[in-house]
């Protein structure tokens, strides 16, 4: 069995303004350390997947800083997208350029930008999860245990009985849910979050896409025999231009009979905002994580970013603060999922020069 990695590296991290920004989005910038967030999920893969096998999509304007970033990966291994189609696309780029080399491979599909803790727990569950989809030749998901009735992800219900060791039968896929199901899934019990992780073979997921999506099927066909030729970049834009945007989750998983799930054993965070951001981080006495020259007086539960210059704050509380060279956010926590309608005031208004 040899294993693959394709990482997801497209976003534009919109929620993470006035710090992500085009060329440099949220998986490629330092959150939590020394690392930005893609290079933390690559260093995650250290002795589960070669580095020759981890494979990064990503697009045009993100690629450069990709490859400076990742200098262990092969540059051919760092694609980038003519233009963002949703996550199938993305999988079945992916899964044709393994083929090539392997077309027998396990393949771990993951974003770039979420934070995990206890790696040995996560490399187990893929090397476990790996070792299940090549013998059963199943589409496997990582679902996370709920600890609070979320709204903003996914979720998926699962047969509680085992079908092998921490393998569970996939039963429905639910879209994120309001607050009232959302607490419905947390008593259940038998629903997890949905993580975006996925393993399978690579055969196996491209026969799924044959059935349930054809035209991203046949565009993929057309792109396999130009790999390795001159016009291989711009068939890319061609088939492309033709694709609907669709999700593997809605155009594959929610749609076969051979999906299961791992249960993670493992601290997962998809770092949603600023205020996910705040969660996580360290905080002092008053409840305030700060990064970089900052006084506060009197102001409690706030995140406080400033790249250069000195911040004081007097008399605040449960706010968002970053400031960078050329932008100031300042937003009340519980509003920093709206941080991404800046980003499209600044698009409607051309700012291109904050973008």
């Amino acid at each position: 069995m040899e294993i693959y990695a394709v990482i997801m590296a497209g976003g534009v991290g919109s929620r993470f303004w006035p710090r992500s920004r085009e060329k440099k989005p949220k998986q490629l910038i330092k959150i939590f350390d020394d690392n930005t967030m893609i290079q933390n999920t690559v260093k995650r893969l250290n002795g589960l997947v070669s580095s020759k096998n981890i494979y990064v999509i990503t697009n045009k304007i993100q690629k450069p800083t990709v490859i400076e970033q990742l200098p262990q990966i092969p540059e051919e291994n760092i694609i980038a997208e003519p233009f963002g189609k949703n996550t199938a696309a993305c999988i079945g780029l992916a899964s044709i350029l393994i083929k090539q080399k392997n077309p027998n491979a396990v393949t771990i599909t993951l974003p770039s930008d979420h934070l995990i803790k206890d790696e040995e727990a996560f490399k187990n569950c893929l090397k476990n999860a790996c070792e299940f989809a090549n013998e059963s030749k199943g589409l496997v998901t990582i679902g996370i245990k709920p600890t609070r009735p979320e709204t903003g992800y996914g979720y998926i219900q699962f047969d509680e009985n085992e079908v092998s060791n921490n393998i569970y039968k996939v039963l429905t896929f639910a879209e994120k849910p309001n607050l009232n199901t959302a607490i419905r899934f947390l008593q259940a019990g038998d629903f997890l979050w949905n993580s975006g992780i996925f393993i399978w073979r690579v055969d196996v997921i491209l026969n799924s896409i044959n059935k349930f999506l054809p035209d991203l099927d046949q565009g993929l066909i057309q792109l396999e025999t130009k790999i390795g030729t001159q016009e291989f970049e711009s068939e890319l834009v061609n088939v492309y231009g033709q694709l609907k945007s669709i999700s593997i989750d809605y155009g594959v998983m929610e749609k076969a009979d051979n999906v299961y799930l791992s249960k993670a054993e493992f601290y997962w965070n998809d770092v949603g905002s600023w205020e996910a951001v705040y969660e996580i981080a360290d905080k002092n006495e008053e409840g305030n994580a700060i990064n970089g020259d900052v006084y506060t007086e009197q102001s409690f539960h706030s995140y406080i970013y400033s790249q250069k210059k000195f911040v004081a704050t007097i008399g605040v509380e449960d706010l968002i603060i970053i400031d960078t060279d050329d932008a100031l956010l300042v937003c009340r926590k519980d509003k920093a999922q709206e941080v991404r309608q800046v980003v499209e005031y600044l698009k409607m208004n051309k700012r291109t020069d904050l973008l």
